[in-house]
């Protein structure tokens, strides 16, 4: 008997998602999150596997999982204090970013304070041109004098990002060979070797944020590394990726960017897996967990992909999974202002000491307080026994608030949901906006432990016919990171007309790249599969300020007939503008390639209909939509394929809680989803 494992690691809970390899069956667990001691959280899971479902350690053949350890410590400013190596007369590059202001309607908002203080930006004399030629040779005696400055100054690391290393890195690698030989073991850091982009602060900013959290998640991967092997789990541990991919441990200890939004890949992978499986072509998946709520579009099973993700204050521009945070988590803390108006969140109060229900010590009301005093949520244990709902606790808790704004219990609760949900749906309709989509025509997914207690709410203000609650929709994310692939991306800068004369140099380039994937995929990754590469080229008429990334047929690869490329591209173009200038010279920035390695994918069992209406296992009252209800009790577990009945309900299961608020329909699909439809969209 072997198993496979995903863990994701949130705010308040720590979600586990177990596959047996030979029965195909998936099995769920959630323990308590240890923000004071990192990873002691997967070894208690681990421990409970075993009490809860026999899981031996030694049978464990695969473990993977998403950390938060990374977007923490940006968030937190709790990283490496760093000193910026760049070009003389550079040194304003972190300050200048891009001239923007945060928030456009407010003239007084001001830019984060950079990682990196100005005093500890140090010029180097030296320059390479924007064709990889060589002006000016670097200075090492000028290198020599920073580096003693930085030192004195208390710097704990390096990021060295010269101009235009993105086409030749030579000065980048002459500074850190020359900087680690005068200080060995000394954390140094090139932006070439981070992510060499084109751009200049775009490039600087990765590898600052890079080099930030490389120590911390290092330190955070080594301690779970020896901690899996004590506990006698000998499968090598992977990590899920930005991209929605997978890697092993070693290679996140050396490049931790490219994990840094590992949990929410993990989240956003899993739901496009139900939505594939589910057929539903038009997905908004919805994940809640204890400390926010975040938002994906998925495309006929596919998620949407992007550069520039927000980390914190800041953006990398690595590719990943594009997701939007829209709202707070069922851990955000409802407050009442100076001028005594009632506010939700940001601040959570995560696993401890968590909600008032929770009975760890909080007394600061929650979202999830506010479910609990409704009476819509403490009908079941949540967290896998892990927790025992107080709704005494929730309803003092929340009764603080009342007192001050004169209002009942249940009108404050109900209170603190409507403004949770309205925030979450100012921001989808500004996220729907950008995008140009009809949010009528989407479903919504929802999940993570705090998603399916809040989504029909949001459904119905936004008018979406259908959200889809999966089986164990609290671990979503952990199940994401069982099905996440092998998946690495590879760039070359050559930023040239495409013009006949370059093709071969283009076909060449290609060929490094993919041998620089195979080499990562069978030697890095101990992949022996058969491997699927994804080619593309970022391409945009000569005058255009950014680039369309257009993907290439495998065919037009080996040769890279100028003439086909641009016909490539028009044709990008004109999908996503609208228009497109057939005569107009085109030039190629950046040809890129996706290395994916496929791994074994768990199957959701499929079971014929039996239609019928169950009977609830009881009845619940509560305070609903401004009234008092009794509404049925249904127990999840006991639902069949087929089964269907009417809105108000609650759906009490292990992971979370599903609200139906009036208005709507639940069936239960043939793979054991819930699917519940708003009838006055049908």
């Amino acid at each position: 008997m072997s198993y496979r494992v995903g863990v994701d690691i949130g705010g308040s809970f720590t979600d586990f998602a177990v596959l047996n390899e030979d029965t195909r069956e998936i099995k769920s667990l959630k323990v308590f999150s240890r923000p004071d001691q990192p990873g002691a959280e997967v070894l208690a899971g681990i421990s409970a596997l075993g009490e809860r479902y026999g899981v031996e350690p030694k049978d464990i053949a695969y473990f993977t999982h998403g950390t938060t350890v990374g977007i923490n410590t940006v968030i937190q400013r709790k990283g490496l204090r760093l000193a910026l190596f760049t070009n003389e007369h550079f040194c304003d590059v972190l300050e200048l970013a891009r001239l923007k202001i945060p928030d456009m309607y407010n003239l007084l908002s001001k830019r984060p304070a950079p990682l990196i203080e100005r005093d500890m930006v140090f010029g180097i004399p030296g320059r390479i041109d924007a064709r990889g030629n060589e002006l000016t040779p670097l200075d090492e005696e000028a290198l020599a004098q920073a580096l003693r400055r930085a030192v004195a100054s208390g710097a704990q690391g390096i990021v060295i990002s010269f101009l235009h290393s993105y086409t030749n890195p030579e000065h980048e690698i002459q500074a850190k060979a020359f900087l680690e030989k005068a200080r060995p073991g000394f954390p140094v850091f090139r932006s070439s070797e981070t992510w060499p982009i084109i751009r200049e602060y775009e490039r600087t900013i990765t590898a600052v944020v890079g080099g930030y959290v490389q120590p911390r998640v290092a330190h955070y991967l080594e301690a779970l590394q020896y901690a899996l092997k004590d506990a006698g789990v000998s499968a090598e541990a992977h990590l899920t990726k930005t991209n929605g991919g997978i890697m092993t441990a070693e290679q996140g200890k050396r490049d931790c960017v490219q994990m840094i939004l590992s949990g929410t890949a993990s989240g956003v992978i899993g739901a496009s897996y139900v939505a594939e499986t589910s057929n539903i072509a038009h997905c908004m998946s919805l994940d809640i967990g204890g400390t926010s709520a975040d938002v994906a579009l998925i495309e006929n099973g596919q998620p949407q992909y992007g550069v520039g993700e927000k980390i914190g204050d800041f953006n990398i521009h690595i590719p990943s999974v594009s997701v939007t945070s829209i709202g707070e988590g069922g851990g955000s803390i409802a407050w009442i202002d100076e001028y005594g108006v009632l506010k939700v969140g940001p601040d959570s109060a995560g696993s401890r000491p968590g909600p008032a229900c929770y009975g760890m010590g909080g007394t600061r009301a929650t979202i999830t307080d506010a479910f609990v005093a409704c009476g819509l949520v403490g009908h079941s244990q949540l967290g896998y026994n892990a927790v025992n709902v107080d709704r005494a606790k929730a309803r003092d808790a929340v009764g603080e608030l009342a007192s001050q704004l004169g209002r009942s219990i249940e009108e404050t609760a109900e209170a603190i949901i409507r403004i949770a949900i309205s925030g979450m749906y100012a921001d989808v309709s500004a996220l729907v906006s950008r995008f140009g989509i009809d949010v009528t025509e989407y479903a919504l997914l929802a999940f993570g432990g705090a998603g399916p207690m809040m989504a029909c709410f949001l459904a119905r203000e936004l008018k979406m016919p259908e959200t889809l609650v999966p089986p164990t929709p609290g671990v979503l994310s952990a199940l994401g990171g069982l099905i996440a692939d092998l998946k690495n991306d590879f760039i070359k800068t050559v930023y040239a007309d495409l013009r006949p004369e370059i093709s071969q140099n283009l076909a060449v380039e290609f060929k490094k790249l993919r041998e620089e994937a195979l080499h990562w995929l069978k030697t890095d990754q101990g992949y022996n599969g058969k491997p699927t590469f994804v080619f593309s080229a970022e391409m945009r008429y000569r005058g255009q300020s950014f680039e369309i990334d257009t993907e290439l047929d495998p065919s037009l690869v080996e040769h890279c007939d100028a003439d086909a490329l641009a016909a490539a591209f028009h044709a990008a173009h004109r999908r996503m503008y609208g228009h497109a200038d057939d005569s107009a010279a085109v030039q190629v920035i950046t040809l890129r390639l996706v290395a994916i390695g496929k791994t074994d994918k768990p199957q959701f069992p499929r079971r014929e209909l039996n239609v019928a209406t169950p009977n609830p296992v009881g009845t619940v009252t509560c305070h609903l939509d401004g009234e008092i209800r009794e509404i049925g009790l249904y127990r999840r577990a006991s639902l069949e394929p087929g089964h269907h009945f009417d809105g108000p309900a609650v759906i009490a299961q292990d992971d979370c809680t599903t609200v139906v608020p009036p208005g709507f329909r639940v069936n239960v699909d043939e793979f054991s989803n819930l699917r519940i439809v708003l009838e006055n969209t049908r």
